[in-house]
């Protein structure tokens, strides 16, 4: 879908730039273009989509019938599936917590999709699959779903949604300027420019974070050594895991991007379930979507977010060396 982003963004760097393609700078630049061009058109892709839902059906009655019907759990389940089958990155999923937000979907709903989008997309089950069999995929596959559906349920018992941020606060009040939109009866094309200008409003909103995020991602995608890792996770000791878990925060990459990696370390002799945790660690929390992520939420919400999804891959850690 984004290949033609990819081309520009190496001829740009590549090309009239003239660096390197192998130096650091090269890929941390490559990177940062872009990965800047696709997560700013699919946030403002999905934001005007959201803003036409907004507009034509009742998102207020989804929010009632998900907070009143008795689901006993399926609600997160399901919203974990619909993030395991986006191929988003945990940049990329932000615009969708965004638009699930700005659409009144329950807060802990949304959490279950911004935890499982970014750990579980079909590229990375087929890499997964073809680098260290069937056994491994499924495991894989479906403790990220599982992640998740525990850490969206954990998450929505807290009441968080005050802690949300007043930027998404004033989102919410305009609920009643968007019922009184609808109720005029308008047709789409008399729609369109209020729905494409609450769309790049937000975009505006949110672009300085998007930038800040990206570039500190790229930083570290491009000049941080895989043997770094190596060195220091190789060993069966306890504290491993956890520790795959914390170095992987300051990581950015996408699943498909991080599962090359996983298979060098565990090439030389990293287990994999500590591996595995390094990648859902990498790809599920970063200092890049905290940074993001602060338009949206307060400093304490990305705290609580951050710790509860840490704890749920640390033990996901163990549990994957003791079964693989």
């Amino acid at each position: 879908m984004f290949d033609w982003l990819q081309h520009f963004a190496d001829w740009l760097i590549y090309n009239v730039f003239n660096v390197g393609a192998e130096t650091h700078l090269g890929i941390a630049l490559n990177f940062f273009i872009y990965d800047t061009l696709k997560i700013l058109i699919l946030l403002f892709v999905i934001v005007f989509i959201m803003g036409i839902v907004n507009a034509y059906f009742p998102i207020e009655k989804l929010k009632d019938y998900l907070n009143k019907k008795k689901l006993y759990g399926l609600e997160y389940f399901f919203s974990s599936i619909f993030g395991a089958i986006t191929p988003f990155c945990s940049c990329s999923s932000v615009p969708l917590f965004i638009g699930f937000v700005q659409g009144g979907i329950p807060l802990g709903v949304t959490f279950s999709f911004l935890i499982t989008s970014p750990l579980v997309n079909e590229v990375a089950v087929a890499m997964f699959l073809g680098m260290f069999g069937v056994e491994a995929t499924l495991i894989y596959a479906a403790s990220g779903i599982l992640l998740g559906t525990i850490g969206g349920w954990v998450l929505g018992k807290f009441n968080l949604e005050p802690l949300l941020s007043d930027w998404v606060k004033k989102i919410l009040e305009n609920k009643i300027e968007q019922a009184k939109f609808e109720e005029k009866k308008k047709t789409f094309y008399d729609r369109l420019p209020e729905i494409t200008q609450a769309a790049w409003d937000i975009v505006k909103g949110v672009i300085v974070y998007v930038i800040i995020g990206i570039a500190i991602g790229a930083a570290m995608h491009g000049f941080v050594p895989e043997n770094f890792f190596n060195q220091y996770l190789g060993g069966g000791e306890w504290w491993t895991v956890p520790l795959a878990v914390i170095v992987a925060v300051p990581m950015y990459a996408n699943a498909a991007g991080i599962v090359p990696v996983i298979q060098v370390f565990v090439a030389k002799g990293v287990p994999l379930g500590t591996a595995i945790a390094f990648m859902m660690g990498t790809v599920g929390l970063s200092i890049p979507e905290a940074t993001l992520l602060k338009k949206v939420m307060s400093l304490k919400l990305i705290a609580i977010f951050f710790s509860v999804v840490t704890l749920c891959i640390i033990l996901s850690g163990y549990l994957f060396n003791m079964l693989l």
